[in-house]
């Protein structure tokens, strides 16, 4: 008789063990979820809203408060990267915003930051192409003659990335950085392509 009480007390405490565990552990894991992903909304958010203005500072005429717009997309798009520094998207909009604030070779380097390989993995295959070919249009913007070879390569990749959806643009630019470098047959090529697409 004295080991029944026994046997109950331990059956008590292991049952209050358990329910302490799968409480603790619940709110453990719980809480790495909410951080994770209020991270993520966040970052989200933000991008978004540095999209936004973006997107306003490229439709407004007015030069200073395109500027203005601009830097504000700048500052998002930086606190963008401070979160979630392996998301090629923050850094995108950096350079696109660098592009329109006129800073384009720093434009030119948050692209590359974009396009390198941990990056790379966040990017689908057409938005890939997309960042390709606008880093290929700033390249022949900023030094046509230095950087006209890694621009045709640039747009070469964003060529075989697209696969025939929207590649008009791609050919035609890609067209004329051969005919800069004077291959015309090439060119001529590339011209005949976009013509189809």
């Amino acid at each position: 008789m004295a080991t029944e009480p026994l046997i109950q007390g331990a059956i008590m405490l292991l049952a209050f063990v358990m329910f302490w565990a799968l409480k603790y552990l619940s709110q453990q894991g719980l809480t790495k979820f909410r951080s994770k992903h209020r991270a993520t909304l966040q970052t989200q958010r933000q991008l978004i809203q540095a999209s936004r203005l973006l997107a306003r500072a490229r439709a407004t005429t007015k030069k200073s408060q395109s500027q203005s717009l601009a830097k504000t997309a700048l500052t998002e798009a930086d606190d963008v990267i401070a979160i979630s520094p392996d998301d090629a998207a923050g850094h995108i909009v950096r350079a696109l915003s660098l592009d329109l604030l006129g800073h384009h070779t720093a434009a030119l380097k948050s692209f590359d930051t974009a396009l390198t390989y941990p990056r790379l993995k966040s990017l689908s295959v057409g938005e890939r192409a997309d960042a390709l070919v606008k880093r290929a249009e700033m390249k022949v913007a900023v030094n046509r003659r230095r950087r006209n070879d890694s621009a045709i390569e640039d747009l070469e990749e964003a060529v075989r990335l697209a696969a025939g959806t929207d590649t008009a643009r791609i050919f035609r630019l890609l067209g004329e950085c051969y005919e800069y470098k004077g291959l015309k047959e090439k060119a001529q090529w590339a011209f005949n392509e976009a013509l189809k697409a």
